[in-house]
């Protein structure tokens, strides 16, 4: 064979034409079927009998099933094409009867890609370069990822050009003769090899209570959809009337804990010739209509693979997995869902004929992953509850088990989660056909996050390297062994294994990977880990560069304005760079944005930054509560407590907003409005020795206990960088009075003074405790700490030798 035919895909899908053309595992059914045939064909091909070949051929019509017919035909025409011949008088008939019955079977229905090449290929060995190559046009015209098509086509075009088109010597007069005839007939079927017009598409819906959801999906999609069927399965809000004001053909169903029975009350209402199917909280993404409306034209497909990205987190933080999510297929009565949950119908499609599915670039983003919906529809554990009934009524399968160790992680409960994932990794992880269950990449990532939470690193590098054997390219899991040496402080291990995930980049969306591990977020953490060990450049350059990759990704955000601040940028530099690098400065980005900014001292602009966020939200409380601190540490104190007073009551962020709030009022001497505020219900959410500590600092008698001094010397510190002095000789009454240790209180007080740089109070601190309790270890190391401020290197040198003398006589 000069040229090359389409043979069944691999594991990743890629056709490799030395496989045998035998029938798949996949289809038992087919193999029974179709094996009489093939052995029949294999016969009269050995025989040299094209005629008796043709008539096994023309048999295969009388197969029932649709795909099985397809199946038989496929495989009869590559047996002819492959077996061997001696002269081209012997292999001339066999390629002319080859042509012949195709073309009998696509002008019936000329759309059939592999068929259309195959033809190409018979004409092709019958030296018909002009019949052939529009043929093998047509094939790559349907089905652009047809293996060999174009290459077919651009070798019919090189002999063209070289003159190379007299047919093979030695073929028969009869032969000869029925060229002329089967090539017009094969322009007539390349030129009808067209994608069909006039198919009708159904979108299929289940909901309950999506009116939050529901409208923003239906519209993005009302383009490209002719129907709307909506199965209600009990709302109480507005999702009804917003269907049915979209043009929604509205069902109701009793819910019965079963989502595949739910889902196949809406494909049995579709009178499309397709059905796509979505949830509400999926959206077709914005300029995708016309490209999921011209797939309908495909009718050589049964179903179609959409690229799904699934954002996840608790904001919309950019952060985010991709899969290849099946969503859009004939209507037939055959495919139905089965499952409870998770419900599945990719078994009842035809996977042993991968021509039959297309992985499309059509896109959707899904955003029931996101923190705040799960949390707000407690999806996980209704989904727990649905997956442990199904197990309960037999279901002992992987893919269960998969479901359910997702939920459960989702819900926290990560030993159970990895039990679950264990059980199903075991169950699937030897089996020949692993490749072909969809969900097995994102079982052996989500095994290896499990496995390196529980800290059992040693196991999850003996997974990765099972994982990595069956799925080269699953770029996630080196990234969780990284993500393990780094929380073990291995930098030199985690950095090759980041630089590695970089080597290998993004794991194809078949593999249901998370974005940015072999891209933006690997360079985030090698950003980290260079700054952790103070190459500060190193680190700007990467998360620049991850930025750039991934704009809408805020974990770059806070990591690069810090390292910009440690570069000597100043704030209004780092707010313009993260600007303009961001793709939108959402409330997100500036609050992110302002904790760098605070807290490497660039007070006034992390301000800015958090007033912008509440002009956006207003009622972003954690924001209110950051301004305040903003202001409070650029020593206006009357502004961060009315700050901090507007803070609700009933907000979680309300005790830091009181802490505030009460030490500005108390610094500015404030005392009755902090006593106010320290005796209003509110209050109570204070622990009670954080409130006893305040109430003395306002002047009130009240038992001060030892586990108050923590807060009391935090807030020390703020006075003394404040230089509020009058208020900080206050506050340190009050740490004399906490129940702890004369020692302790002086210790505290010096090493808070060594730390302002009051380096004679802090060796009168210390003094004091070797002169009325006796020296210790850390007093004289202390003192040696403040000789050294001093530039008193020998006194220093004595304080550190008796500090080591203490320390040998105690051992």
């Amino acid at each position: 064979m000069a040229l090359r035919l389409t043979a069944l895909a691999d594991a990743d899908g890629v056709a490799d034409p030395t496989r045998p053309t035998t029938p798949a595992p996949e289809a038992p059914s087919a193999t029974a079927l179709v094996t009489g045939l093939l052995d029949r064909a294999g016969a009269a091909l050995a025989a040299g009998d094209a005629t008796g070949w043709r008539t096994v051929f023309a048999a295969a019509a009388d197969l029932e099933d649709r795909h099985v017919r397809h199946y038989a035909r496929r495989l009869l025409t590559q047996a002819a094409l492959t077996a061997e011949g001696r002269t081209p008088a012997r292999l001339g008939p066999r390629y002319a009867a080859v042509a012949d019955a195709l073309l009998s079977v696509l002008e019936e229905e000329p759309r059939e890609p592999v068929l259309l090449n195959h033809c190409g290929l018979a004409f092709f060995e019958l030296g018909q370069l002009a019949a052939a190559e529009p043929l093998f046009t047509a094939a790559h015209r349907l089905d652009p990822q047809l293996p060999h098509a174009a290459a077919n086509r651009d070798e019919c075009r090189r002999r063209r050009r070289a003159g190379q088109t007299a047919p093979p010597a030695g073929l028969a007069p009869a032969v000869l003769a029925a060229l002329r005839p089967l090539a017009a007939r094969a322009g007539n079927v390349a030129a009808a090899a067209r994608p069909a017009t006039g198919q009708r598409l159904s979108l299929c819906m289940i909901v309950r209570d999506e009116e939050a959801m529901l409208g923003r999906c239906l519209d993005a999609v009302a383009g490209a959809v002719d129907e709307v069927i909506v199965v209600d399965t009990g709302s109480v809000d507005a999702t009804v009337a917003i269907a049915e004001a979209r043009g929604a053909r509205v069902l109701h169903h009793t819910w019965t804990g079963d989502f595949g029975a739910a889902r196949n009350v809406s494909f049995d209402a579709a009178t499309g010739d397709w059905i796509l199917y979505l949830d509400a909280d999926e959206v077709l993404v914005d300029g995708e209509a016309d490209a999921l409306r011209a797939l309908t034209g495909h009718v050589w497909r049964e179903a179609m693979y959409l690229v799904e990205t699934n954002h996840t987190g608790d904001l919309a933080d950019g952060t985010a997995v991709t899969h290849d999510a099946l969503r859009l297929f004939r209507n037939r009565p055959a495919y139905r869902f089965e499952g409870r949950i998770h419900e599945q119908i990719a078994h009842r499609l035809p996977g042993f004929l991968p021509e039959r599915l297309e992985r499309t670039p059509v896109r959707i983003e899904h955003f029931g992953y996101l923190g705040v919906v799960r949390d707000t529809k407690e999806k996980s554990r209704r989904n727990v509850e649905l997956l442990e009934r199904q197990a309960a009524e037999g279901d002992d399968t992987p893919f269960l088990h998969f479901n359910l160790g997702s939920e459960l992680s989702a819900a926290g409960n990560h030993p159970a989660s990895l039990a679950a994932f264990e059980r199903a990794w075991a169950a699937l992880k030897d089996d020949p056909a692993l490749a072909s269950f969809g969900f097995a990449p994102a079982l052996a990532a989500r095994l290896v996050r499990e496995q390196r939470i529980a800290g059992d690193v040693a196991r999850m590098d003996a997974t990765v390297a099972e994982v990595l054997q069956r799925f080269p390219g699953l770029t996630d899991v080196v990234f969780e062994q990284a993500h393990a040496a780094r929380v073990a402080g291995d930098r030199e291990r985690a950095t090759a294994l980041l630089e590695r995930c970089l080597e290998m980049g993004d794991a194809p969306s078949r593999y249901s990977s998370t974005v940015g591990c072999g891209t933006h977020l690997a360079r985030v953490a090698l950003g980290e880990v260079a700054r952790e060990q103070g190459d500060l450049e190193r680190a700007e350059t990467l998360l620049r560069e991850a930025l750039a990759l991934a704009p809408s990704f805020l974990g770059t955000v806070e990591t690069l304005a810090r390292v910009l601040r440690a570069r000597g940028a100043r704030g209004d530099e780092v707010v313009a760079t993260i600007h303009a690098g961001v793709a939108a400065v959402t409330p997100n980005v500036r609050f992110l944005l302002a904790v760098a900014l605070y807290e490497t001292g660039a007070f006034a602009e992390a301000e800015a930054e958090l007033d912008g966020v509440l002009a956006a939200q207003p009622n972003a409380a954690w924001a209110r509560v950051a301004l305040a601190e903003a202001q409070l540490s650029q020593d206006r104190t009357a502004a961060a407590a009315q700050t901090a007073a507007a803070v609700p009551g009933d907000s979680p962020a309300k005790a830091a907003a009181l802490r505030t709030e009460i030490f500005a009022r108390l610094a500015d001497s404030d005392t009755a409005r902090a006593t106010a505020a320290l005796d209003a219900p509110a209050a109570l959410v204070l622990p009670a020795a954080e409130r006893a500590a305040f109430l003395a600092w306002a002047g009130a008698d009240v038992r001060v206990p030892g586990e108050a001094a923590d807060v009391v010397c935090v807030m020390l510190d703020a006075l003394a960088r404040l230089e509020r002095y009058d208020a900080f000789e206050a506050l340190a009454a009050v740490l004399a009075r906490t129940q702890i240790g004369a020692r302790d209180r002086h210790e505290r007080l010096a090493s808070l003074y060594l730390r302002r740089g009051f380096l004679e109070s802090a060796a009168d601190e210390w003094i004091t405790v070797v002169h009325t309790l006796g020296p210790d270890p850390a007093a004289l190391r202390g003192l040696a700490a403040v000789a050294a401020g001093q530039g008193l290197d020998a006194d220093a040198e004595l304080f550190r030798a008796e500090a080591d003398a203490l320390e040998r006589a105690a051992a």
